[in-house]
């Protein structure tokens, strides 16, 4: 079984929420979401890795932006009207993960979550904590501390 965070409504089912990086179908424990938002501007950090689209003010917040597509070493995040920023906090700092577009929360059991398949075994393998089979898509659950520790 795979290690999740305990955002259980019970002691087995947890709520994944969903959303697109480029045609790849991924999922986060809903607990880890402080908020998703349309893309606001945003200022350039000078000298900022590939990955870090800028900084926002939200509600007087500092929030630095990552394009989670190039972060997965993916294609870079389209943008559209249907971009969306999913809001986490990590060590106290709001992070916003750019994403094509949200999908759907997924109740899962916690039984059912496998280890990342071996043949993802490029540099985004390990930002995975593990896979979920539904009736027509795989969702990749995001290891979002991984995410937001790791430097390409």
């Amino acid at each position: 079984m795979v290690e999740i965070s305990a955002t259980q409504t019970d002691n087995q089912n947890i709520d994944i929420a969903t959303f697109y990086v480029g045609n790849a179908l991924c999922g986060m424990d809903i607990l880890n979401i402080q908020e998703i938002n349309k893309l606001i501007e945003m200022t350039k950090v000078p000298q900022a890795p590939e990955y870090v689209l800028g900084i926002l003010n939200l509600r007087g917040q500092i929030v630095t932006i990552i394009d989670l597509g190039t972060k997965l070493d993916l294609s870079g995040t389209k943008l559209s009207d249907k971009t969306r920023n999913i809001i986490v906090n990590s060590k106290g700092e709001s992070i916003g993960l750019l994403v094509e577009r949200i999908g759907d929360v997924v109740r899962v059991n916690s039984a059912q979550l496998e280890p990342p398949p071996a043949n993802i075994g490029s540099v985004q393998g390990k930002f995975f904590k593990g896979v979920f089979k539904t009736q027509n898509h795989l969702i990749g659950i995001l290891d979002v501390e991984e995410i937001l520790e790791e430097e390409q």
